[in-house]
């Protein structure tokens, strides 16, 4: 599609009477349609034409829409796909999203629901021929971080909920907002929510607004954060410290796209992307009662792990220079010695780029020189193991030696950082170890890691 050609769109589903009713609602809106009665009709009118949405159904004789929408996302990973479910079916739409669709319409299809999805598929498309955003947003040019970069690029054409992982200080809420950039609900507003900082009787109204009169101290009305964020982004960050309560109500707000406020007889409907975040390990606190298993699973339709600042250390000049530029101001800041900048990159960050932004302020205030100086970074005590990758220090036998012990010791060593590297995951550490889970606890219990 040029930028003043009409738009085309592929409608799939075995139901004539529904590729009717789509085709007509199309046309209407000026938007071209073809219909095809099952995925095979599907594929082979895809490899002839053209086109800029493909609607289908998932249920049809022969191959399934999910079928279909695998296809498209090998063949065509650029053109949006929206999934017809049947009616209340919220397991088949996750399975859709999960699968590459952008978005889903239940049946019966509702045409104002069908007109939006279409118009935020157009805009999809326009997004990506003028290239939207630059690549940058996310500094780094580390294969994780190219990955990151990549798989956000896929995201943001969905509508699916995101949990986005990782540990403190990696920015998981830059991640969030990147998402939301990079989407169809670019103009509408992001709104972040630090669910930690609200204070418990409060957050039932700060989600969800009051009207005047509910409460002591309510003398207006207030709209909530929900109501906020229509048509746009709502980022929960830190949404392991919700207390139970408002995790039924959270729960129930995703689900019926409406939210209550506080005194209010009367339901709002609300238009809202649900991205969420944590520095915890969601699937431990589900295991121990602490998060609802149930909404554990409404808002990790799909998982983005954001990496450490350790798991891609050469990205920290490229991060140095560019905190330094901001820091400046537009000034001519010192640099970094060689010897300054050999001590970061060795520095293990507890504390990830975050830390980095403020050992890098703090530097700028000490340095009196005209470059900044191992001394003036502050860094704390650590133990560096300056070694060349893929190079080990191996020890030298005496009489007292306890070979067990050492083993056990580099075992203990490789095992934390499996677990660091995927924010405290056993399921995941056992896998990126090679080892079953069953393993891996044995292996936990003997080394006194539980």
């Amino acid at each position: 599609m040029t930028e003043h050609s009409p738009a085309k769109t592929l409608v799939v589903d075995d139901e004539p009477d529904i590729r009717e009713l789509i085709c007509m609602t199309l046309e209407r809106m000026e938007i071209g349609a073809v219909s095809a009665g099952s995925a095979e009709e599907a594929e082979s009118l895809l490899a002839k034409q053209h086109f800029d949405l493909c609607l289908t159904d998932m249920q049809m004789p022969g191959r399934s829409g999910l079928d279909l929408v695998g296809h498209i996302q090998q063949h065509y990973p650029d053109l949006p796909v929206a999934m017809i479910t049947a009616h209340g079916s919220m397991e088949a739409a996750v399975q859709a999203l999960k699968a590459g669709a952008f978005d889903f319409v239940p049946k019966p299809v509702d045409l104002t629901i069908l007109r939006r999805l279409v118009n935020d598929a157009m805009r999809i498309s326009r997004q990506d021929r003028r290239q939207r955003r630059s690549g940058r947003t996310l500094l780094g040019e580390s294969t994780a971080m190219q990955r990151i970069r990549n798989t956000i690029a896929k995201l943001a054409h969905s509508t699916a909920p995101v949990y986005i992982s990782g540990e403190s200080g990696t920015g998981k809420e830059l991640v969030a907002r990147t998402i939301h950039d990079k989407g169809p609900r670019a103009t509408a507003p992001f709104v972040p929510i630090n669910c930690g900082a609200i204070p418990t009787e409060l957050m039932e109204s700060e989600f969800f607004g009051h009207v005047k009169g509910s409460f002591t101290g309510a003398t207006a009305n207030k709209e909530g954060l929900f109501q906020a964020a229509n048509g746009g982004t709502l980022f929960l960050d830190e949404v392991a410290e919700l207390p139970q309560h408002m995790q039924v109500k959270l729960l129930r707000a995703i689900q019926e796209k409406a939210v209550r406020p506080v005194g209010s007889q009367q339901e709002i409907p609300v238009d809202v992307r649900i991205l969420s975040a944590t520095h915890k390990d969601l699937s431990a606190l589900v295991d121990e009662g602490s998060f609802r298993q149930d909404l554990f699973y409404r808002i990790n339709v799909i998982n983005l792990h954001v990496p450490s600042l350790r798991e891609r250390q050469q990205d920290i000049p490229m991060l140095v220079e560019h905190v330094l530029t901001g820091l400046a101001n537009g000034h001519n800041a010192p640099g970094l010695s060689q010897q300054a900048l050999h001590a970061l990159v060795h520095y293990p960050f507890p504390g990830n780029v975050r830390e980095l932004e403020n050992i890098l302020e703090r530097a700028l205030t000490l340095c009196e020189g005209e470059q900044i100086t191992p001394e003036d970074l502050q860094l704390p005590d650590h133990e560096q193991v300056q070694t060349l990758p893929g190079q080990a220090l191996t020890p030298d036998p005496d009489d007292d030696f306890d070979l067990e012990g050492y083993l056990e010791d580099i075992e203990r060593s490789v095992m934390t950082k499996a677990l660091e590297k995927t924010n405290n995951n056993k399921t995941a550490a056992a896998q990126l170890l090679g080892i079953s889970f069953r393993a891996m606890r044995y292996k936990l219990k003997k080394l006194e890691m539980e």
